[in-house]
């Protein structure tokens, strides 16, 4: 099973200045099917323990990019509970997570916020639940709990989920399928979580059934365009020699960093999935900044 390793949250003090960032990215292309947790940093269940029923799956029954997404839903052991987790828990600023989603017909999605991360997880909903179609009772139609907010979408094909938050002042937006579907300034539903821990897709009811791919997160209120120009991957992971950076555009430059945050090599390949010589560097974890058309991600890699 591959091991992918990303940022660490014992280097969330570790970042990059900049009006808009893409940190986080994930298109689920790297791992193996099944459990995702055991796979990647940045998912966890909700009670923090890996290969449980609470597992989202890695499959190939649908992809918005690429081959493979996670399915949260029938024909799994469930009642699943995946947490996306942001990596550096931001606290304060304007803060982006988005990703693509599909919900087949006759089947429910669903995600709440959350803020405290704990294990287990004993639920600090930054955000309450958002469902599209709850108990599919209104296809089509996404709500909050006692649908004070409605708003619709499109069933069997992939759409857009984006969550702008206003740390400071406590609120959010919601954008669903490019149209606003809670506005600008709507409180958080808990005003004393200390931080954005990540997105919690679950499955309430029999009728969860619903695909998640192409994850970002990132400083500021990212357009769809920084979404996809940021998008990239790395491999292998742990690296030897030579580390490839996968991408669909052109890297203008690549940083490498030690844990403490020195810079230990640069390049700029301007060039599309450059390979990166990191011979030189020991052995240990870095963290490896990519910019593509002005915007950055940074990766943990393990050489």
């Amino acid at each position: 099973m591959k091991k992918v390793y990303l940022l660490s949250f014992a280097l969330c003090a570790f970042a990059f200045t900049g009006i808009a960032q893409v940190e986080q990215t994930d298109d689920i292309e790297a791992y193996d099917l099944g459990d995702i947790s055991p796979q990647s940093f940045q998912w966890r269940t909700w009670s923090g323990d890996e290969n449980t029923p609470e597992e989202g799956q890695v499959t190939t029954d649908q992809a918005n990019s690429g081959s493979q997404s996670m399915v949260i839903g029938p024909g799994n052991a469930g009642p699943q509970d995946q947490l996306f987790l942001t990596a550096f828990q931001p606290s304060s600023g304007i803060y982006t997570v988005a990703w693509e989603m599909y919900v087949p017909s006759g089947h429910e999605g669903f995600f709440n916020v959350q803020g405290e991360i704990t294990t287990p997880q004993e639920g600090s909903f930054l955000l309450t639940d958002h469902y599209f179609n709850p108990n599919n009772q209104t296809p089509g139609q996404g709500q909050d709990p006692d649908a004070n907010f409605t708003w619709t979408f499109p069933h069997d094909t992939w759409f857009n989920v984006t969550i702008y938050f206003d740390l400071d002042a406590k609120t959010y937006e919601l954008i669903v399928d490019g149209d606003v579907a809670i506005p600008a300034g709507t409180p958080f539903n808990d005003l004393t979580a200390p931080y954005l821990g990540g997105v919690d897709f679950f499955a309430p009811s029999e009728f969860s059934y619903y695909f998640i791919d192409d994850v970002v997160a990132g400083v500021g209120q990212l357009s769809t365009d920084e979404f996809s120009e940021a998008v990239f991957s790395v491999y292998p992971n742990p690296v030897k020699n030579v580390l490839n950076i996968e991408s669909a555009a052109a890297v203008s430059s690549v940083t490498i960093y030690d844990v403490l945050g020195k810079a230990v090599l640069s390049a700029q390949p301007d060039a599309i999935s450059p390979k990166i010589d990191m011979s030189g560097l020991s052995s240990g974890a870095y963290l490896v900044q990519v910019t593509i058309d002005g915007t950055s991600k940074t990766v943990k890699v393990i050489k």
